[in-house]
């Protein structure tokens, strides 16, 4: 594999790393996406072990001819419709395809923009996205993305190139640099259902499809459309979320932001933190539901944490078999 050259751009300075992802940052992680894999035969710890090591089929196989079988052809292989009409043993022969295609549904909506420790969720899904993208391409796949954010969804079809990478992480540069945006919450629910439904009639079959999304918004119909996925692919779930959503300190009044608007909380108020956390449970629950019921894995990331080490831990780390070459 060939690095990209990482062109040297003026940052701007009014922008918080922490809260605008840059280019730049998510064009340095193609140096650093390593140590874990999408394919199959994972380390025992791995979310992608166990049960699910058969829902991760790898590459897809090719019919190429039917012949006649050999000595030391496996019997597995026989057709036996024509076997029996020919009266003479034949097999098929499959050849495994080179590639199959990646799909990263990746969630910029004004429900990422939120964050208490290390990133906001928005920053730690494009860095999600950016090291499974690198990693794709390092393993000789097809990668393409669905970006959503609260009023536009945008689409990247799948290649095999730096190019197409480089299509991605703009279009989640630009939707990130979007936010927090002026969509009201209750219309920005049905994004996530629109970006599964566009993907639907593009992955048919033995796809790979990362969804990257806090939840937001998740309902009956957002199962229904990862059920179909499910069914000739393999879906994978990371389902980021910030610490301060799972357990809301009570530390008396606490104020919060988002551009002019100001809200203050009595965060000592056990109905309030009870509720607080009874919408996170809720969002994390249907996530949880929709992995059960399609066998599909789920990997959490929190904000507070480096998100490469993360997805290392929890999809089990490897070493490269092989040094990577320098341009």
């Amino acid at each position: 594999m060939q690095f990209t050259r990482v062109p040297r751009r003026r940052e701007d300075p009014d922008r918080d790393p922490r809260i605008h992802v840059s280019l730049d940052h998510l064009l340095r992680l193609q140096f650093k996406a390593s140590g874990f894999s999408f394919l199959p035969r994972q380390p025992v710890h791995s979310v992608l072990s166990g049960k699910h090591a058969s829902r991760l089929r790898g590459r897809g196989l090719n019919f190429e001819e039917l012949r006649a079988y050999l000595p030391g052809d496996d019997i597995r292989s026989l057709d036996w419709k024509v076997t029996a009409r020919t009266r003479n043993p034949h097999i098929r022969v499959y050849t495994e395809e080179r590639d199959r295609p990646v799909w990263l549904l990746i969630d910029q909506r004004s429900s990422m923009f939120f964050g208490s420790r290390r990133n906001m969720k928005s920053v730690t899904a494009a860095e999600a996205a950016a090291v499974s993208a690198w990693r794709v391409l390092a393993q000789g796949d097809r990668v393409g993305a669905i970006v959503f954010g609260s009023e536009r969804v945008d689409l990247v079809p799948p290649h095999r190139s730096q190019e197409r990478v480089m299509r991605i992480l703009k279009q989640v540069v630009r939707h990130n640099h979007a936010l927090p945006g002026s969509t009201p919450k209750a219309d920005q629910k049905h994004r996530l259902n629109e970006a599964l439904a566009k993907l639907m009639p593009l992955a048919r079959h033995d796809c790979l499809v990362v969804l990257i999304t806090d939840g937001f918004g998740a309902n009956d119909e957002t199962s229904s459309c990862l059920g179909t996925l499910t069914q000739h692919n393999d879906v994978l779930i990371a389902f980021v979320y910030d610490p301060l959503e799972r357990e809301l300190p009570d530390a008396g009044l606490l104020a919060f932001a988002e551009r002019q608007a100001r809200v203050q909380l009595d965060t000592s108020n056990p109905s309030l933190r009870s509720d607080w956390l009874a919408d996170f449970e809720d969002r994390l629950q249907k996530m949880r539901e929709v992995t059960r019921r399609y066998s599909a894995p789920l990997l959490t990331l929190d904000t507070e944490h480096d998100v490469l080490e993360q997805v290392r831990e929890r999809l089990g780390h490897h070493r490269d078999k092989a040094r990577t070459r320098r341009a």
